[in-house]
């Protein structure tokens, strides 16, 4: 099968809800691709090799001309993000965003916050009290993560109707855009649109935040200190946009496709109900079974790589599939089960190589917080549909709504 029916087939709605078998299906041709479509990367080994070579980019620009399927066009009155540079423009700015958020500078940010966060997410559950059923995305899932990074960024709570429509669309955008050139184009007005007012609204803030410090990670960015100095002005608005949207979108995922395997596997909820320390592996072991993000697009080469038996020649177009290198058996034993205590699990959930996820630290504490609190609270929590409706992402996979019946709240 060619690459471009593959990413067809992956981006299908109808294969959302398990795209497992397709995956499997996809490992038994580590590398496949076609005349018209990107270089798809299906197998553990060949993903994290490929992570760690420096002649992979992030950068779209070094795409040859018609490489993939994804038109690399992006807002030329904004810098890209870190997430889509190469060193050393890439390292400069994750340094400085960095900074403030972990080590070398501020090594205990997130470990500091493990009160601050526990209080949200008991908050949280106790507003289920009088409840028989809730909505573990609508009541839990997104507002824990929102109200977090929130915090940190110096986003005042308040305004998330304003972003939330916003952040939706961009973290949309990732998907690949294989509808009709009309539709792709009225994508990317509706994309840069949202990327337009987000934008203005970030920049109103962090020219607040100069003006008016405060301990909180705009003005650290307003502020520019260390040995490499300032942002500009719309590299700030470019990373702070990026923590915003990837600061909640896939905490949101990996939680609620944590509750949702938790009840899938009432063995393994139970196990956590009474050794809360199990939720440190569980975690790791949610992020190989369940990634939030399914694959990593818009990856290109710098220069002729082989690998698998494969060319990938030079300007090529990658679609790195992390979540079926999560289940290689040739990495990972019984890959389709689900073990909370897996040894040797170095998954690629979080990514690899210098992209790893920039919040790994923040999404591993909220998730571990928040599951132990939820089995512990809920009484007899079960699944109300399975499989649930799931969010039309194919790159940031997971249930748009969970509901869950209760018999009530434990104290």
């Amino acid at each position: 099968m060619t690459s471009v029916a593959l990413l067809h087939q992956i981006t299908d709605y109808a294969n959302r809800a398990d795209p497992y078998p397709l995956y499997a299906e996809l490992r038994k041709t580590p590398v496949v691709q076609d005349e018209a479509g990107p270089y798809l990367v299906s197998t553990y080994w060949e993903i994290h090799s490929l992570l760690h070579d420096p002649r992979v980019s992030s950068d779209a620009r070094n795409l040859a001309p018609g490489a993939g399927l994804v038109d690399p066009e992006e807002d030329p009155n904004l810098p890209p993000t870190f997430l889509k540079l190469d060193p050393p423009e890439h390292d400069r700015l994750r340094r400085q965003a960095m900074r403030t958020f972990g080590p070398p500078h501020t090594p205990r940010r997130v470990f500091d916050m493990r009160g601050e966060l526990a209080e949200i997410v008991t908050g949280l559950v106790d507003g289920f009290q009088g409840r028989d059923q809730i909505d573990l995305v609508d009541d839990f899932s997104y507002p824990f993560p929102v109200t977090v990074i929130c915090r940190l960024l110096g986003i005042p709570r308040e305004d998330e109707p304003r972003f939330h429509g916003w952040a939706d669309t961009l973290a949309a955008s990732i998907d690949p855009a294989t509808g009709s050139a009309e539709e792709r184009q009225t994508q990317q007005e509706v994309v840069r649109r949202a990327r337009g007012e987000l934008s203005a609204y970030l920049a109103e803030l962090i020219e607040d935040r100069r003006r008016s410090p405060r301990d909180d990670m705009l003005s650290a960015l307003a502020a520019g200190q260390g040995p490499d100095g300032a942002m500009s002005p719309m590299e700030m608005v470019s990373t702070a946009a990026l923590l915003l949207i990837a600061g909640h979108e896939t905490t949101v995922n990996l939680i609620t496709n944590g509750m949702l395997t938790l009840l899938r596997n009432p063995d393994v909820l139970q196990r956590l109900r009474d050794d809360p320390g199990l939720a440190m592996p569980l975690v790791e072991e949610l992020l190989r079974f369940e990634p939030p993000v399914q694959l990593l697009p818009q990856r290109s080469t710098l220069a002729d790589i082989d690998i698998a038996g494969t060319t990938i020649p030079k300007g090529a177009s990658l679609w790195l599939v992390l979540a079926s290198g999560n289940r290689d058996p040739q990495r990972f034993l019984d890959p389709d089960r689900f073990i909370p205590d897996r040894p040797d699990n170095q998954h690629l959930g979080l990514g690899s190589g210098i992209h790893n996820c920039f919040g790994a630290p923040l999404a591993r504490l909220e998730a571990q917080l928040a599951l132990t609190e939820l089995v512990r609270r809920l009484d007899n929590p079960r699944l109300v549909e399975d499989p649930p409706p799931y969010r039309r992402n194919a790159v940031l996979r997971g249930p748009r709504h969970l509901g869950i019946a209760v018999d009530g709240l434990k104290r």
